[in-house]
């Protein structure tokens, strides 16, 4: 597999955050709700709510709207009511896909993503059919030409499980989903600068599609993620240039 292909999805997958920042805001809105819902308004002594409002902060989401949202979620205002649900599936190459939503209507929800994957030649699988080819940890991309010795000395000092080293030169550092905003931390007071960082469902194969059937892959994908009730989508498919 070529080894520029991860740093291109991780390019594209950020291009598209750029460009819809509207609805990553929509998507972290809910993500503080729901976990402020779960397990409490403190930030403090609620990792999965700090990790959100980490991430809200990044993106300059005003303070009056983190504040909003975790209110919601603790019930102090009134609020939509979001169901976590997990779709799993496959698209082009039999490659996997798992489709996470927060939505207040599960069978909109499903019909959505079973019509985005089919129209595209993708479908729905059943549940537990791809989760075991994922493995749930903290991500941590840097961009070719950083430091590796660097990154690699402060990762595992700050508790990461592995740092992995691409053929194009971009380091990916693996965590415990429960050390990730600590190790993240550590890193960037250390003055390293972090291309995309994420508590995800990380695939322990890959398939690599070029051609054609990487453009189908991409447009599986492009249009999952275009849906208002998704969240993250995640895939074993690596889409080579």
């Amino acid at each position: 597999m070529a080894g520029h292909s991860k740093w291109a999805n991780i390019q594209h997958r950020k291009g598209r955050q750029d460009a819809k920042r509207g609805k990553v805001f929509t998507k972290i809105i809910k993500e503080i709700t729901v976990s402020a819902r779960l397990g409490g308004g403190e930030v403090n002594f609620n990792p999965r709510l700090r990790a959100a409002v980490a991430l809200a902060k990044e993106e300059n989401m005003p303070q009056d709207n983190i504040t909003r949202a975790i209110k919601k979620g603790t019930g102090e205002l009134e609020g939509v009511s979001y169901e976590e649900v997990r779709y799993e599936g496959y698209g082009i190459g039999g490659a996997a896909i798992i489709i996470d939503c927060l939505t207040d209507n599960k069978q909109r929800a499903v019909a959505d993503v079973r019509h985005a994957l089919t129209k595209n030649g993708g479908n729905l699988g059943t549940d537990g059919s791809v989760a075991f080819l994922f493995k749930h940890c903290g991500r941590i991309f840097f961009a070719p030409g950083t430091d590796e010795n660097k990154v690699m000395e402060l990762a595992l000092e700050a508790g990461a499980e592995d740092i992995i080293n691409d053929e194009d030169g971009s380091i990916e550092v693996i965590t415990p989903t429960q050390e990730f905003i600590h190790i993240k931390e550590a890193l960037l007071n250390a003055g390293l600068k972090i291309e995309l960082a994420e508590v995800a469902m990380r695939p322990k194969l890959e398939n690599a599609l070029s051609g054609d059937d990487g453009i189908r892959m991409q447009k599986i994908l492009d249009t999952l993620d275009d849906l208002d009730d998704v969240q993250e989508v995640y895939t074993t498919a690596v889409i080579e240039d």
